[in-house]
């Protein structure tokens, strides 16, 4: 029997929420999680993998945003794209920082 990991071990590795877990369990969409004696849920994660669904966290890109409302703006906004960049970095993840100069009605 393969080892069984927690909610959040299993989220991560499909790349999900948690609650989308357990909606797909409500819905049908997946097996019944096993419970442990606690009540926790407890999934078979080579099972989950074979829905094929979703990719798991290190092969999604993360889009990050950064705006400010006019030119006057633009060194906040140097410095948001800088800070997006940094805390995408230092989470490992593969990303791509998109910004926007709008102009809102005043």
């Amino acid at each position: 029997m393969a080892p069984l990991v927690s909610i959040g071990v299993a989220a991560r590795e499909l790349g999900v929420h948690p609650d989308t877990l357990r909606r797909w369990e409500q819905e049908g969409r997946i097996e019944p999680a096993e419970r442990t004696p606690g009540d926790r849920r407890r999934y078979d994660l080579a099972k989950l993998r074979q829905l094929g669904r979703y990719k798991a966290p290190s092969t999604r890109t993360t889009i990050a945003y950064a705006r400010v409302s006019t030119n006057g703006q633009k060194d906040d906004l140097v410095r948001q794209v800088a800070l997006l960049e940094s805390f995408c970095a230092a989470q490992g993840w593969t990303y791509e920082v998109i910004s926007d100069v709008g102009s809102g009605l005043n």
